[in-house]
């Protein structure tokens, strides 16, 4: 019998983070700061939309770009927030969570060959999707000593006649890291002079702590090469109504609406009118938890200064990402270790990329409560590796 499967897929590791979620699920009383999903409830009003779309009977297809009330809602919401002026008909699709829409973005700009920049540690999913589109990723190793920051330099150095696109991650996931406007600048000059397209994950737009997000695509001359990815789970808390959205020139949005339509045919209904109210009305409910979880960035911060770990400042997201090097351990080693003896989960930074090593995860979408009782857990660890050290 001929092998069933395909050798691309199977070469493929599965997600590091979902393995150490895995593995915290099986055991009893565990605290797990793996997985990045907010502990918040999708605030209600949010959800009331949702209950009353399914009892107005709007259980129906919308078109496949999604509602065209929600894609109105989006282009504005862009356009108050980051000073970008998108077209609802013609320049925006909604998808099932921004996964579906980094995937599509990258099927429909590439060819076989094509190269594509993916900045590391980073989400997990680049680097399969653009594999698994036939192109070739290139692998930019973001550095602690940076902040991990994407360099012009580096950028630079790693563009070559083949390069098609670039993963711009920031706010970054894992490490927790920003690019300011002045830092966009020097990336966007470089993109229009080489003639590369930008793909911007913007899911962590809201929560940035440090001033407000800036969009490389509200920087001039890059509207135009830049497909904008962004949705509702990080921000409004509503990761299980998976909805996402993609936002860019119209020619590339054409043709992700055409995979989109074979593959998908749309977002679910219920989670489109909930996400016209999340648009119209939630802009309390994220500041609120926008608040909530900078305690928690600070209350780790001063966590780790107590115990000397260091962990530069991070200011975006809801991730910390701990330098672990010290120990002599791995990271997985670290990870694995500390799971066994203080039944904490955390995530190896190995799992966003090999320039991880040396480095956990730490996610603060979780209570102050249960963030306290790891970090006195964490203590305990540390000091009792120095001991042995």
């Amino acid at each position: 019998m001929r092998n069933p499967l395909s050798q691309t897929i199977v070469s493929i590791k599965p997600s590091g983070i979902r393995k150490f979620f895995d593995i915290a699920s099986e055991r009893a009383d565990a605290i797990s700061l793996g997985v990045g999903e907010p502990d918040f409830d999708t605030p209600w009003h949010i959800r009331d939309e949702g209950i009353y779309s399914l009892e107005k009977g709007r259980t129906f297809y919308t078109s496949n770009s999604g509602l065209m009330e929600l894609r109105n809602e989006i282009c504005n919401y862009y356009r108050r927030r980051f000073g970008v002026s998108y077209d609802p008909k013609t320049e925006t699709i909604i998808t099932v969570g921004g996964s579906e829409a980094i995937d599509i973005a990258i099927r429909a700009m590439i060819d076989p060959q094509d190269e594509v920049i993916v900045p590391q540690p980073s989400y997990v999913s680049y680097e399969p999707c653009a594999i698994l589109a036939g192109a070739k990723p290139v692998i930019i190793e973001l550095k602690n000593e940076d902040e991990f920051r994407l360099t012009a330099e580096e950028l630079e150095e790693a563009i070559t006649d083949k390069t098609k696109i670039l993963v711009l991650p920031f706010p970054n996931n894992p490490t927790g890291a920003i690019m300011e406007k002045e830092d966009l600048e020097k990336i966007a000059k470089i993109c229009i002079e080489k003639d590369i397209f930008v793909l911007s994950d913007e899911i962590y737009a809201e929560l940035s702590y440090k001033g407000d997000h800036v969009s490389i695509a509200s920087i001039p001359g890059m509207k135009e090469r830049t497909i904008v990815i962004n949705g509702f789970s990080k921000a409004y808390a509503m990761t299980g109504w998976r909805l996402g959205y993609a936002m860019g020139p119209a020619e590339i949005i054409t043709q992700m609406t055409k995979i989109h339509q074979f593959a998908i045919m749309c977002a679910p209904t219920t989670s489109q009118y909930a996400a016209v109210e999340a648009l119209k009305n939630g802009d309390e409910d994220v500041k609120k938890m926008r608040t909530s979880y900078n305690q928690r960035r600070n209350f780790l911060m001063n966590a780790f200064k107590e115990m000397n770990l260091p962990c530069f400042e991070p200011f975006g997201a809801f991730y910390v990402f701990p330098d672990i090097r010290e120990f002599g351990m791995t990271s997985e080693e670290f990870a694995f270790a500390f799971l066994d003896a203080q039944n904490v989960a955390v995530v190896p930074g190995t799992a966003f990329g090999s320039s991880g090593e040396g480095f956990l995860r730490i996610s603060y979408a979780y209570s102050l409560e249960r963030l306290k009782i790891a970090m006195g857990r964490l203590v305990e660890f540390v000091e009792e590796l120095r001991k042995r050290g």
